[in-house]
């Protein structure tokens, strides 16, 4: 799958850095790989879920309150709702800079 992460990216974050976002593709280069699992679908409990307790929890070492921490989700799906594909290196990227965790990844 031939996808230009950094655009997907920029679309939502126009001075994201671009070591970040390839540090993040080379980590989550395996799920990227599928088209389902590329992408984040906010209408799908069990996703919101799973990028709350793998992303945010396990990766991030975030222990905000589940409740924040889905706040900070919904915030996101907001700011991508023009979009139809939510590029799952989008919406972590974004989490990661709304939660000052941008250095995990360069």
């Amino acid at each position: 799958m031939a996808t230009d992460w950094a655009a997907d990216v920029k679309k939502y974050a126009p001075k994201a850095d671009d070591a970040v976002i390839a540090n993040m593709v080379k980590t989550y280069q395996l799920v990227l790989s599928k088209a389902d699992s590329a992408l984040v679908s906010f209408s799908d409990p069990e996703e919101l879920k799973t990028v709350r307790e793998s992303f945010l929890k396990k990766k991030l070492g975030l222990t905000d309150a589940d409740d924040k921490l889905d706040a900070a989700i919904k915030e996101v799906g907001a700011a991508m709702k023009d979009g139809t594909r939510n590029s799952r290196i989008a919406v972590y990227y974004l989490l990661a800079e709304k939660f000052n965790k941008l250095d995990l990844f360069r």
